[in-house]
């Protein structure tokens, strides 16, 4: 059974820019030219975006072949198919690496032990609720992207709207 997902890398110093295409072209299996421009949130760096089409669980390759990498900050996503749920990992060099299951409409789905872990530390007074369900739904790895992830010139943009 095959999935689609979408490569985004936010931010690669140039000379790791043929490295991370080659990463892709190992972990898919065919020759992998993507498609750089500059990243005007950190100067010196680039930006790339590449669709794939492959069998489940192809996210989470990508997501390992370009894990560790120093200055490299990237995000994978794969839509759910009838024998996988969907899946999104968000990578920076501070954080490391974020991984969550989506659902059909692109929301983490939280498994319940997570849920339960976190309400644990928090009445043990180790973190505060907030903070923990922040972290179990990716929010510093958004807060840190988000200036990576809005187009500069050139790029394709991709407006998403919240629905209430």
């Amino acid at each position: 059974m095959t999935t689609r997902g979408v490569l985004y890398v936010h931010s690669a110093p140039r000379a790791l820019c043929p490295h991370v295409e080659w990463a892709v072209a190992g972990v898919l299996g065919t020759r992998v030219n993507l498609d750089w421009i500059r990243q005007p949130a950190a100067p010196g760096t680039w930006r790339s975006e590449f669709s794939w089409q492959a069998e489940a669980g192809t996210a989470s390759k990508l997501a390992s072949a370009l894990r560790g990498w120093h200055l490299l900050r990237f995000e994978v996503t794969a839509e759910p198919c009838p024998t996988a749920e969907g899946e999104r990992y968000s990578c920076t060099p501070d954080l490391g690496i974020f991984h969550a299951v989506t659902g059909i409409h692109g929301d983490i789905l939280i498994p319940e032990d997570r849920l339960r872990a976190a309400l644990a530390r928090s009445q043990q007074g180790e973190t505060d609720l907030e903070s923990e369900i922040a972290k179990l739904l990716g929010k510093p790895w958004d807060d840190e992207l988000e200036p990576f992830r809005y187009a500069g010139e050139g790029a394709p943009v991709r407006w998403l709207h919240q629905v209430v």
